[in-house]
């Protein structure tokens, strides 16, 4: 957010802007108006969420719109189970407001701390070989695009725009509110189980497609993956959560304390973190309970770090992971963060990591005050050669030449982009690079 002074910075510290302006609209005709009213200086605007990006996606010199105060419902549809949210609320916030409509998000990913818009613009995703992620969840949404126009988007509005525009990376315009298809509320039998890793591995695809929600982590310098596997419950089959004690030590005093410190002490002394991470898995990855989906999709991240993720075609995602291992060896690299491998069910959103084709991820994260481009750069290369996308909220080097090869609609949603906004009203250096002038 922007700090006082008027610098902001996003959650990774990978990027830092001064605003020329700075303006915080609570309603969508402020939004208009802010809007209009750069167009007509001819100054360039962007919206900015809750800064989880670590990419520049939402980085804005000119003017910076914080939506913070266009939060909570706007309306409700029991009918049919769909729920219209301001742009600025966040995921957080979504157990409460649902709750007394007995609803739920059909899936999440495991950071909550992002605002509804950003996430689905960015593509964030979860974990299921047979669910999509945030954007495949928006049946309709509101944005004000580049001439100042209101306009609606969904299936009887507009609806030739809504694959270009549920993942519309903050390009064609302001989004103002959101409307998600949801789900009756439900619960997750958690099950986190270490196993060997070439065991994981072998059966990975095959679990990815069979299970709920299914990923797993590997800590490099061992030779133990963590793996997660949730199951969908009906709220009948009854709550058996973790004890709060329990949790506390695993979640909070292991996993972001102690973490904390290792992760700290790696920086000055990296020959600590592999025998550190034979003992992390060692101590953690071995639960089962049964709680409200939210309580188990979302894990609370509070140790800094930068990440790096890929969407690969699934069957692909065993051997590379492999070969990013032979790479972590060959360089006698010492990685203090586990890799964290998902999957994602095909979906139609043009600029979706998992458009067209059956996904697997894999994400790669430094410790923030260590120097993460040596990791990332050769990570890349073996993503990119197994036809790999870039998560657009995520670490990357690639450009608007790159991304076409790998996105059959790319030029199509330049075209949306092209006809919402013309003059580039939103555009900073990021979008320049990846979409092109």
């Amino acid at each position: 957010m922007t700090a006082a002074g008027g610098l902001w910075r996003n959650w990774g510290r990978t990027e830092a802007v001064r605003p020329q302006r700075v303006e915080r609209p609570a309603t969508p005709e402020a939004v208009q108006r802010a809007v209009q009213a750069a167009a007509a200086k001819g100054m360039r605007i962007k919206a900015v969420g809750a800064g989880h990006s670590f990419t520049g996606i939402a980085v804005a010199p000119g003017v910076q719109l914080d939506l913070e105060d266009l939060t909570g419902i706007v309306d409700v549809d029991l009918e049919r189970g769909r729920v219209t949210l301001a742009a600025g609320t966040h995921l957080h916030q979504l157990p409460q407001l649902l709750r007394p409509h007995g609803l739920a998000l059909t899936n999440m990913g495991d950071i909550d701390r992002q605002t509804i818009a950003g996430a689905t613009s960015t593509g964030t995703h979860g974990t299921g070989g047979s669910f999509g992620g945030l954007a495949t969840q928006v049946v309709g949404l509101t944005l004000v695009t580049g001439t100042g126009e209101l306009l609606r988007i969904d299936e009887t509005e507009n609806a030739e725009l809504l694959p270009a525009a549920r993942l519309g990376l903050g390009a064609l315009g302001v989004i103002v509110d959101v409307t998600i298809q949801c789900v009756p509320a439900y619960l997750l039998q958690a099950v986190e189980r270490p196993e060997p890793l070439h065991a994981t591995l072998e059966s990975y695809v095959e679990r990815s497609a069979g299970e709920d929600h299914f990923e797993f982590y590997w800590f490099p310098h061992t030779e133990t993956a963590l793996t997660k596997t949730n199951t969908r419950l009906p709220l009948t089959a009854g709550r058996a959560p973790l004890p709060s004690v329990g949790r506390w030590i695993d979640d909070e005093l292991l996993a972001n304390g102690v973490y904390r410190g290792v992760c700290a002490l790696g920086t000055v002394a990296p020959g600590v973190i592999p025998p550190f991470s034979r003992l992390a898995q060692r101590l953690t990855g071995n639960r089962d309970f049964t709680d409200h989906s939210p309580r188990v999709f979302v894990t609370n991240r509070t140790v800094r770090f930068r990440e790096m993720e890929y969407a690969l075609p699934r069957e692909a995602v065993p051997e590379a992971l492999a070969e990013v291992r032979a790479l972590i060896e060959r360089r006698g690299w010492r990685i203090s963060f586990p890799i964290e491998v998902r999957s994602a069910a095909p979906d139609e959103n043009w600029l979706s990591t998992a458009y067209g084709r059956e996904t697997g991820y894999i994400a790669v994260h430094r410790y923030y005050r260590e120097d993460h481009r040596e990791y990332f750069s050769a990570v890349e290369e073996i993503m990119v050669a197994h036809e790999g996308r870039p998560h657009w909220g995520k670490l990357h080097r690639q450009d608007a030449d790159s991304l076409r090869t790998v996105y059959p609609r790319f030029d199509d949603f330049l075209a949306v982009r092209d006809r919402l906004d013309p003059e580039r009203r939103f555009e900073n250096a990021y979008l320049r690079r990846v979409l092109g002038p």
